[in-house]
């Protein structure tokens, strides 16, 4: 199975009055989905499960890859690491599945993914993590670390 962990790009910052789920990106913050969404649909097999925090930044990321995807209530900020692979099917799903989320969650994904242990790891705006197991025996390997930085405009 392939996982993509695709924390959302740069968001307005959070004010009183304003709910923490509709906090919408920054102008540079659709770029950096824009920019992030076209690398990895250059990257990502037709087939693949998208699914989004029902909150608006990350859907505003989900639509940078111009592909369909759902948004899942277990994905909200602060959701339990597990929670997030029990959304994505890890790792028994057959399907590559890209997650779109937020911080600290998606660190404490990979930590556990890669170590055993939900740790607080960092991981960069509109950045994306690529894990992949082929077998339940085999240790899980982190495929690719892209920031949207580095993606040519």
């Amino acid at each position: 199975m392939d996982l993509i962990l695709w924390r959302h790009a740069e968001a307005e910052p959070g004010h009183e009055g304003l709910p923490d789920l509709e906090r919408a990106l920054t102008s540079k913050g659709l770029k950096q989905a824009k920019r992030m969404g076209k690398w990895l649909d250059s990257q990502l097999p037709e087939n693949c499960r998208i699914l989004a925090s029902p909150a608006v930044r990350t859907v505003q990321t989900a639509e940078g890859l111009g592909r369909k995807y759902k948004t899942h209530a277990e994905l909200v900020p602060g959701a339990a690491p597990e929670a997030v692979l029990q959304a994505a099917n890890w790792p028994a799903g057959r399907e590559t599945v890209v997650i779109v989320g937020h911080q600290p969650t998606l660190g404490q994904v990979a930590a556990l993914l890669l170590t055993g242990e939900a740790q607080d790891w960092e991981m960069k705006k509109a950045g994306a993590w690529w894990f992949v197991q082929r077998d339940p025996d085999e240790p899980v390997v982190l495929k690719a670390v892209m920031a949207a930085d580095l993606v040519v405009k």
